[in-house]
């Protein structure tokens, strides 16, 4: 399927930029032609963050937090961003209507300072994070975009977040691309100030 996917873009390409020739000469101030497929192809082959957590049901209830908070935009935006990002399962371990709560209107204010919370601006891979930990003496804290920071360290191999209130989550998957940043799924959520 994606190398149908692929074969009918390239085709396409080649179909555009011979009906574009004439119009290229005509507009000197539009960008070439191969400029503009490299957007179209990267754009198409890679979702930005929101499109990978909604493309994946293990974020469903994260997908739900980011929504009712107004955040789709922001985390849809060029970026880039580093998300740790609460599985359903790290979700579930927080108190008995406690996500229920946070998604009302009233708590939006809370919510967005959780969610933003996970967030750090910039894209750190796995092997940029260990590398941080490992040359900063076993731990390294992360300014995330709520204001808060994050301690980052290894625990038996795995990256550990310790936050503001002192839990911790470890990260269960790494390095899940997206077009605007890279997301590490994490197994609790964690908490600022």
């Amino acid at each position: 399927m994606k190398t149908l996917k692929n074969l009918f873009l390239f085709s396409f390409v080649g179909l555009l930029a011979i009906s574009c020739g004439e119009k290229k000469k005509e507009v000197k101030e539009e960008a070439p032609v191969e400029e503009t497929v490299e957007a179209v192809m990267e754009e198409e082959m890679a979702p930005n963050i929101v499109e990978v957590a909604v493309g994946n049901e293990n974020f469903s209830t994260l997908v739900a937090a980011v929504q009712a908070a107004d955040l789709v935009g922001t985390l849809s935006s060029e970026g880039p961003f580093t998300v740790f990002a609460p599985t359903n399962d790290a979700f579930g371990k927080l108190p008995e209507g406690t996500v229920e709560s946070l998604l009302t209107p009233e708590s939006k204010d809370a919510l967005t300072g959780i969610l933003t919370y996970h967030v750090v601006s910039g894209e750190y891979g796995a092997a940029a994070v260990v590398e941080a930990i490992t040359n900063n003496n076993g731990s390294f804290a992360v300014t995330t975009v709520q204001g808060n920071e994050i301690t980052l360290s290894l625990t038996d191999g795995n990256v550990t977040l310790t936050d503001a209130k002192g839990g911790t989550a470890t990260v269960v998957m790494a390095d899940v691309e997206a077009s605007n940043g890279v997301i590490h799924a994490i197994d609790t959520v964690v908490m600022p100030e």
